[in-house]
């Protein structure tokens, strides 16, 4: 009798387990997946999804290729739960695509997002909200030569008409006499939407001569070995090539730095991008975005080769067009790397200067730093006439003044600088944008 019931109860044990095991992974596991930007996805999402994980020290963080090209997949631990975060890198529109269409719950953008994409998720977030839009780090989009080509600098309206084809030899810019070769990223790439934006502009096309990439270090690793190679990638990915100093209109050539390119005096600067879909972000989208904008998270960016937002002191090389006053008053100054720019209309701070502030804030008192430490030096765009820009740059140093005395930094000295010591050619959009400024200078010790 006994011996009868004995398969009945085996199968109900297994019922049992079959069931136990389908429901664990259930409540126990959770999937974060980025999709987007080669040139976050290559290494800094990983990075970053990695320090996320092994932050909660409950074991081992696995990273593994899922058998697809840029694409991995970390497994490890977050409040007890299994996570398991897929990065696909291949390009930043394709991250749109599938946050739009709900597969990614974040999008990694090496550009903004276009008025077209903010439109088509308008039902669901606006990704021009502090809640959706998360600039993550800067980087400088470099220009790259071979070591040994003697070119260093060039203006930004000279390399348009160079990956136009419409200057096709180096020696016409005081190099050698060699055919020039063009390297640049693929239709999908934010990078190459970068460079198409800021530099090709409605003027120019690129030429079709032009290898293209999906990789920015595969890019670089071709210029670094082509004597007549010239191409474009990310900061993260010089490796081998030389790097030029870029101008912009009248204003001075720079190379990107660590300050040029935090500030985003470099011409070429940009920055970097992490979108989700507003209210409906998963708690783990949101806790990780929390980790890679705070201070641990931005030390992850500087070490991957990006420019991280965490501000730092440096006394700036001021070159020679700088004038005397200028130099009177900073004198015993540094530079903070941090630059508070405005929203396209210009009447108040911009996504990334709204977090820039608690930076600074912690920033004060990290160094025990007093506001009399502090200095605010605004700037305009170029105005009709010097009392206009005199009174803008001042109106913008005073609303930075404020919005730091609402978080508790009161009483810092601010002051105009007029639309003096341009960063960018006056009359043009990204000029203008970058012109308009208020630069942080702290007392040095």
């Amino acid at each position: 009798m006994k011996q009868s019931h004995l398969p009945m109860a085996r199968h109900r044990i297994w019922v049992w387990f079959l069931a136990l095991t389908l429901w664990l992974p259930q409540a126990h596991a959770e999937d974060m997946e980025i999709h987007g930007s080669n040139t976050i996805g290559a290494t800094l999402a990983p990075m970053l999804v990695e320090g996320f994980l092994a932050r909660q020290g409950t074991g081992p963080v696995r990273v593994r290729s899922n058998g697809k090209d840029n694409e991995k997949v970390l497994t490890g631990k977050h409040a007890g739960a299994t996570v398991r975060a897929l990065v696909a890198a291949h390009g930043s529109s394709t991250g749109f695509r599938a946050l739009n269409n709900g597969t990614a719950n974040i999008w990694a953008s090496s550009r903004p997002a276009k008025a077209q994409e903010v439109a088509e998720m308008a039902g669901r977030a606006n990704l021009n909200d502090l809640d959706s839009e998360h600039v993550i780090a800067i980087d400088g989009l470099a220009v790259l030569v071979h070591p040994s080509n003697p070119v260093s600098q060039l203006s930004i309206e000279t390399l348009g008409r160079i990956f136009a084809g419409e200057i096709r030899n180096w020696s016409e810019l005081g190099g050698d006499n060699q055919t020039i070769h063009l390297y640049a990223r693929d239709d999908r790439s934010g990078t190459w939407d970068t460079f198409r934006t800021l530099v090709l502009g409605k003027a120019y096309t690129l030429a079709s001569s032009a290898r293209r990439y999906e990789s920015n270090d595969r890019l670089s690793n071709d210029v670094s070995r082509d004597p007549s190679g010239i191409g474009f990638a990310g900061l993260a990915s010089v490796r081998d090539s030389k790097v030029l100093a870029i101008s912009d209109g009248d204003a001075p050539a720079l190379k990107p730095n660590q300050l040029t390119v935090a500030s985003e005096d470099y011409p070429l600067a940009r920055r970097l991008f992490m979108y989700t879909p507003g209210k409906a972000t998963t708690p783990l989208a949101a806790s990780f975005i929390d980790f890679v904008l705070g201070e641990e998270g931005q030390a992850i960016v500087s070490r991957s080769g990006f420019i991280s937002q965490n501000p730092i002191a440096v006394k700036p090389e001021l070159d020679n067009s700088t004038p005397q006053t200028f130099r009177r008053l900073t004198e015993n100054y540094q530079r903070l790397t941090v630059n508070f720019r405005f929203s396209e209309g210009r009447t108040g701070l911009d996504n990334k200067a709204r977090r820039d502030l608690k930076r600074v804030s912690d920033f004060m008192s990290r160094n025990n730093r007093s506001p009399d430490d502090i200095m605010l030096i605004g700037f305009a765009d170029q105005q009709s006439n010097e009392l206009r820009a005199q009174m803008i740059s001042e109106l913008r140093a005073l609303s930075v003044r404020k919005a730091l005395s609402d978080l508790g930094v009161g009483d810092i000295a601010y002051t105009g600088y007029g639309h003096y010591m341009p960063v960018g050619m006056a009359g043009g959009d990204s000029g203008q944008q970058r012109n308009g400024r208020v630069e942080v200078w702290v007392r040095s010790r």
